[in-house]
């Protein structure tokens, strides 16, 4: 575990308790409002075991690279649970974590994977003015949610030979939000199946992308 990366615990007053990793840049302490985000992950990372979260995604990057610039909150779902169940709670976390440390109301963001994918589009659409942009990866949703996320820039991403969550889950998606006037776009991998994920939170552009939008 790298020095700025931690266990934090909220206690939320829904009907959950949230364990998550909190990685907090070196700059945490120079006064300066720091960026959020969000990451959710899949459904194999589900349960009591903490270090899990940290097989994918951001929470692995920051274990070889501390200066990642974000605050980044890594919850962990409860066994047999989907995050999607769950928006009012993770948002009582981030809450928690925007009272405890310098967080930048208007760069907050979110990410998630498969089943942690599916519950960012739920999130953004449950609270469609609080994400400054969101990343699902390989996620899935219903096109009802496309109607409350106009407002918010969407960069999806999926494997073209996904046969876990179908790519045309994402195209349509992300082709209705554009029809309702939103931002969004979608990066289809020709060569990948459900694991989507390495290849996008290897891209420094996503990252570049996400500072890019505030809300």
């Amino acid at each position: 575990m790298s020095q700025q990366t931690q266990p934090f615990v909220q206690e939320v007053t829904t009907r959950v308790t949230l364990y998550s990793l909190l990685h907090l840049p070196p700059t945490i302490n120079d006064g300066s409002p720091h960026p959020l985000l969000l990451f959710l992950h899949g459904s194999g990372e589900r349960g009591t075991d903490i270090t899990l979260v940290k097989k994918y995604g951001p929470p692995k990057i920051v274990e070889t690279q501390p200066d990642f610039p974000f605050i980044l909150v890594s919850p962990q779902c409860p066994a047999d649970d989907q995050w999607v169940f769950h928006s009012a709670d993770l948002r009582s976390l981030l809450d928690e974590v925007c009272q405890r440390y310098p967080v930048d109301p208007a760069r907050i963001y979110g990410t998630g994977l498969s089943m942690g994918g599916t519950g960012i589009w739920f999130m953004a659409a449950h609270y469609p003015d609080y994400f400054a942009a969101i990343a699902p990866v390989c996620g899935d949703g219903h096109l009802q949610l496309t109607q409350r996320l106009t407002r918010t820039p969407i960069w999806a991403f999926h494997g073209e030979l996904d046969d876990v969550v179908l790519p045309e889950r994402s195209q349509l998606l992300v082709g209705a939000t554009k029809y309702l006037g939103g931002d969004a776009q979608l990066t289809l991998y020709p060569d990948l199946k459900h694991n989507s994920w390495d290849r996008t939170y290897a891209n420094p552009d996503l990252y570049t992308w996400f500072l890019q939008h505030h809300r």
